[in-house]
């Protein structure tokens, strides 16, 4: 990959952007000038979903920029309450609308788990995965994947479904590399895409990573997108500022040494969110965490 022009081709032969830009809060303020200004950095390849609520702010933006619809890469989720195979089609026609657009290029599960005390998700989701398949199969969707699936969420829609998750999106940066996760994707010919990518800034103060950044004269931002890049991984970056947009995209001029790609592999659990796709779990640590 030397830009983020470049493309990685999904196992159903679509071709998907190496980096894509996340409009989560991108629309704060009911003001879309953040999203015209990513199209004017140069992206192309824009996440939403329905819970964010930027969709309609992101289908204005792409009006307005003027360029064909065929030239972005828009990719939604539906949220845990739009689950289901008529609530999946209806959140999608919705969805459509808000994005002013007849197709998605892909769209995603957010979340395998509605919350703790649904017993019966893997139907709910094998029911909404069925929707989503006959979406694609009338050419509606270009693709379909998934969003915080791991493993043990992964196997029930892999060994029921007609047509395999093209991609999974997972919280993915240094400190929080998910291995597990990530090396069943890969085994799996699944492509994996990183939200929060630089840890929601959480990271960015991280020894190694400051030490790294100033060794290839580089952000430690940059570090850690230019990481993932490497690994394969899309990051799904955001940012509000023009300068921030172009420097998350200008991570092809250097190259991370092996022995520093291990170091940063290796590193500590850091910057962390507190989400994860059992319930149960984040409940358990976060309570750890304040009792502590």
């Amino acid at each position: 990959m030397n830009s983020i022009n470049d493309c990685y081709t999904l196992n159903n032969g679509i071709k998907i952007p190496c980096i894509g830009f996340g409009t989560y809060k991108a629309a704060e303020g009911n003001n879309i000038q953040i999203l015209k200004t990513a199209i004017e950095a140069g992206y192309r390849y824009f996440d939403t979903a329905s819970f964010y609520g930027t969709e309609d702010y992101l289908g204005e933006a792409v009006r307005q920029s003027g360029l064909p619809r065929e030239e972005f890469f828009l990719v939604s989720k539906m949220w845990k309450e739009e689950m289901g195979y008529d609530r999946t089609k209806k959140a999608f026609e919705e969805t459509l609308q808000r994005l002013q657009t007849d197709y998605l290029d892909m769209y995603l599960i957010h979340w395998p788990r509605p919350e703790a005390s649904c017993s019966e998700w893997k139907q709910l989701d094998l029911d909404t995965w069925r929707a989503m398949e006959e979406l694609c199969q009338e050419g509606r969707i270009k693709a379909i994947g998934l969003s915080n699936f791991l493993p043990q969420h992964l196997e029930n829609i892999l060994a029921h479904c007609k047509i395999k998750p093209a991609a999974v999106q997972l919280e993915l940066h240094p400190g929080y590399m998910q291995e597990a996760g990530v090396r069943y994707c890969e085994e799996k010919g699944i492509l994996l895409q990183a939200w929060s990518p630089i840890g929601r800034q959480r990271v960015l103060n991280e020894p190694l990573l400051v030490e790294l950044a100033q060794k290839y004269q580089v952000s430690p931002a940059q570090i850690c997108l230019r990481f993932l890049v490497q690994r394969g991984i899309v990051p799904l970056p955001k940012s509000s500022s023009m300068e921030r947009m172009k420097q998350n995209m200008e991570v092809f001029g250097f190259d991370i040494s092996t022995e520093d790609m291990y170091r940063i592999a290796t590193m500590p659990q850091a910057g962390w969110s507190g989400e994860h796709p059992d319930p149960e779990v984040a409940q358990k640590i976060n309570k750890r965490k304040i009792g502590e």
